[in-house]
């Protein structure tokens, strides 16, 4: 027992415990004690010193302040900060912010060069260089014909302006077809970078400009002196092709542009230049027919999206040598729902392209969207992105719903045949062919619901005078070329000032010609305020119904200048834009069925 209690004692003895400390804390309170010793008098001060500082930021200025009082504070200081903020720099803030949430986050590319991480940094290489006395010429003189023309150019190395079709260097079978259409001389979207120029120097361009501005011949015309160059070199055999590609949103557009490329490629035949093969691949069609095309090697596609994917998929042809890309009415097709569309085509591109984007319309949104699929791109731009032709005398009338059938018969006198009327619905088409019929008045209507043969009827007999009245849906509102259309009738305001557009079928060429707009309480305010502002930019006459709307710019935004950057509305801000919001319904039902979602646009 005493042994037992011994060893207690021994334990229970505060004065003879020693903890244990591990060998690692030991070896370390060894070392720094001899750096302690080591040190002179001085340091030891300094040293203590910053390690009082250093606890002092260990704490914090606010250490003993609560988080909450913490957060009182920075949200009276915001308060402070947006007091001293002008309304416009909030608003434009509040703008910002909107279109960096709807901008486009996914690049325009392949998935091969999306998955390798493939960007291009130099644009494309061509045989083609300007004249030597354009390129000599000084800057101020190009910056002259830029500013005659109301030219706007926006990119790096711009090209020089071009004035005339000689000096583009196009062979005489060109010059011949070009002096058959009555053209001798470039327009002005075709004058600089003019698109030809551009697409002659290989660099990727978006091209802006009203409708009836020779947007086609100037995409279509480079593409083909590059495909007859390509098969000078080395003849295309069974299997290649194409060199180059022109996707349209619409059937009409597309075989339009493809009758164009052929006529050209009829006068090159003429004189001993070889054949190119051209494909029109759009739906409606038997592709059968152009067995003779798909069977040797193309040189030109010319599709809609949806029949372009279906080759494409079913490997009727690839796109290994395929070097240009041209997207006309780019933003049309991007509204119509054909953005996957054009992404999956650009996955079957193998190697660098140059990507030209043409529309009458482009707001920032798909300008955005467009940046993302071009190499150093140069934006032109004649005149405004939206603006209306300045050659057309714009007429406003107020209608009531009821009572504008009738009131078309009236509208018709202003002016000679050939007239378009433009209907938002395809019900309202047909009652106004029918009524017209009735009526006695020559007229043939086309929309998406009537078969391809009848649309096809109905353009040819308006294009060759048969017909003096074609009315329509947006089908034929973009890229179809109506050369002497003397009066445009818009039976329905568009519910989109970009369509307003479309009055650009007449006034084409530097012609004149008459566009009447029937408006009523149907009509959304924010589209009448659009259409007021276009009309006082296009220096035509305000109606008094418009001039009665209160105007928000005028009140409450007159700091801010410009309009919508999201669809180019002139009298609206993104925070009130109608296409915004219907876009935003439109992905909430997609959400609410459950995804999906139907596809716009033709095949």
């Amino acid at each position: 027992m005493a042994k037992t209690e011994d060893t207690f004692d021994l334990v229970d003895d505060d004065d003879n415990y020693v903890p244990y400390v591990p060998i690692k804390q030991r070896r370390e309170a060894k070392f720094q004690k001899l750096v302690n010793q080591r040190r002179l008098p001085e340091q030891q001060n300094i040293v203590e010193a910053d390690e009082e500082v250093e606890d002092s930021h260990k704490a914090g200025p606010k250490a003993n302040v609560s988080l909450i009082d913490q957060a009182v504070e920075v949200k009276k200081q915001k308060m402070l900060e947006d007091a001293v903020k002008t309304e416009a720099e909030k608003k434009l803030e509040e703008e910002k912010a909107i279109m960096e949430a709807v901008a486009q986050k996914k690049l325009l590319a392949s998935d091969r060069e999306l998955a390798k991480g493939i960007i291009y940094t130099d644009s494309m290489r061509t045989t083609w260089r300007p004249p030597l006395h354009i390129l000599e010429a000084p800057k101020k003189e190009h910056e002259a014909i830029r500013q005659r023309y109301h030219i706007l150019v926006d990119g790096e190395d711009i090209p020089p302006p071009i004035k005339h079709f000689r000096d583009m260097k196009f062979p005489p079978a060109i010059l011949k077809y070009l002096k058959s259409k009555g053209i001798n001389r470039p327009t002005p979207i075709q004058i600089n970078d003019k698109v030809c120029i551009f697409r002659l120097s290989g660099r990727d361009m978006i091209g802006i400009a009203f409708t009836g501005s020779g947007k086609t011949l100037a995409f279509s015309l480079p593409l083909v002196m590059f495909a007859l160059e390509e098969d000078v070199k080395l003849p295309l055999i069974r299997g290649e092709g194409p060199i180059g590609m022109i996707v349209c949103p619409s059937r009409e557009l597309a075989r339009q542009t493809y009758e164009s490329i052929c006529s050209m490629n009829e006068f090159l035949i003429m004189d001993g230049y070889p054949k190119l093969r051209i494909l029109l691949c759009i739906g409606g069609i038997s592709m059968a027919d152009q067995w003779n095309t798909l069977s040797e090697g193309i040189h030109i596609v010319v599709a809609t999206p949806g029949r372009l994917m279906d080759m494409l998929e079913k490997r009727k042809f690839n796109l290994d040598l395929c070097k240009f890309l041209c997207l006309d009415e780019a933003d049309r097709m991007i509204d119509m729902g054909f953005e996957d569309d054009v992404r999956n085509i650009m996955s079957y591109f193998t190697n660098q392209r140059q990507t030209l984007l043409y529309s009458a319309t482009m707001p920032k949104k798909i300008q955005d969207f467009a940046r993302s699929a071009l190499v150093k791109p140069v934006i032109v731009n004649v005149g405004r992105a939206g603006a209306a032709n300045l050659d057309v005398i714009q007429e406003v009338e107020y209608v009531k719903q009821e009572s504008k059938i009738v009131y078309l018969l009236e509208c018709l006198q202003k002016t000679p045949p050939p007239v378009l009327i433009f209907a938002e619905n395809k019900n309202d088409v047909d009652d106004i062919h029918e009524y017209l019929l009735v009526k006695g008045v020559e007229a043939v209507a086309i929309h998406g619901g009537k078969s391809q043969d009848e649309r096809e009827f109905a353009i040819r007999s308006f294009k060759e005078y048969k017909k003096d009245v074609l009315v329509a849906s947006d089908v034929a509102s973009k890229g179809l070329d109506f050369p002497d259309i003397q009066h445009v009738i818009n039976y329905d305001m568009p519910k989109e000032i970009e369509n307003y557009g479309k009055i650009g079928r007449t006034g084409r060429s530097g012609k004149t010609g008459v566009a009447t707009t029937f408006i009523n309480m149907n009509c959304s305010e924010q589209i009448l305020l659009d259409l007021k502002h276009l009309l006082k930019e296009a220096k035509q006459r305000v109606p008094p119904v418009l001039e009665a709307l209160r105007d928000p710019l005028e009140e409450e935004y007159k700091e801010l200048s410009g309009g919508c950057t999201f669809c180019g509305g002139l009298g609206h801000r993104i925070s009130e834009c109608p296409k915004l919001d219907a876009q935003r319904r439109q992905q909430i039902g997609i959400i609410s069925r459950g995804g999906g979602g139907e596809r716009g646009g033709e095949y």
